[in-house]
């Protein structure tokens, strides 16, 4: 178990170091070399996980969707906008979601396919309109596929745009601003009377997430 664990941890600890060089440098100018400066683990520690710099890359357009889990509310389009105000939050800093960001939306590479990072978004904000439709919180005139990638394409452009001039610092009440002028027209009067759209919210909830995590953490490695 204990053996397990560590590798989970270099796991982690290698796709951050990655996730910065590629937030730094782009895909192209990246070297398994800065990565392995960076992370501080041997090559065939690196080679254990990732065969190349591609699945490196994959790997953390992979693990960026993964990582936003928020808490189930009773509205289900109240998850749908905690997940985007946690996403902008952790944009300003975290290494997984700023270099996931930069694959994601990065020109002129033809060496990685990154149609898999938007694809896998739109199935997941599907996935919570799709529920929040079933349980009455949608139009029904909303047709759900166009609306989740409606969304993923805006906040691939906000992130952007926040970057270029903020550094991502003012992403959160961008992202508040775009749920203010768009979720009416998508959510039933009743439930778009009772969301919490508040560009702190991120912050509150990434807070109260890393807690739990810690939480578990210190109980799994008492158990262990």
């Amino acid at each position: 178990m204990a053996q397990q664990d560590r590798a989970i941890r270099t796991r982690r600890l290698i796709l951050e170091a990655a996730a910065a060089v590629f937030d730094d440098l782009g895909y192209d100018r990246a070297t398994i070399a800065e990565v392995l400066d960076r992370a501080g683990v041997t090559k065939g520690a690196l080679y254990f996980h990732f065969a190349s710099k591609e699945q490196l890359a994959l790997a953390v357009l992979d693990e960026h969707v993964l990582d936003i889990a928020v808490k189930p509310q009773n509205i289900k389009l109240q998850e749908f906008v905690d997940a985007g105000q946690v996403l902008a939050y952790r944009l300003r800093s975290d290494p997984i979601q700023r270099g996931a960001a930069r694959l994601a939306v990065e020109q002129g590479s033809n060496h990685l396919d990154r149609k898999q990072s938007m694809l896998s978004w739109s199935v997941f904000v599907e996935g919570l309109l799709n529920e929040a439709k079933d349980r009455g919180e949608v139009m029904e005139s909303i047709v759900v596929r166009e609306t989740a990638e409606l969304f993923v394409g805006a906040f691939a452009g906000l992130q952007m745009m926040s970057q270029a001039f903020t550094n991502r610092a003012d992403l959160s009440r961008r992202l508040t601003i775009f749920f203010e002028h768009t979720l009416p027209s998508i959510a039933v009067p009743a439930i778009l009377a009772k969301l919490k759209l508040g560009s702190e919210r991120g912050a509150q909830l990434d807070a109260a997430l890393q807690g739990k995590a810690s939480a578990n953490a210190g109980i799994d490695a008492a158990a262990s």
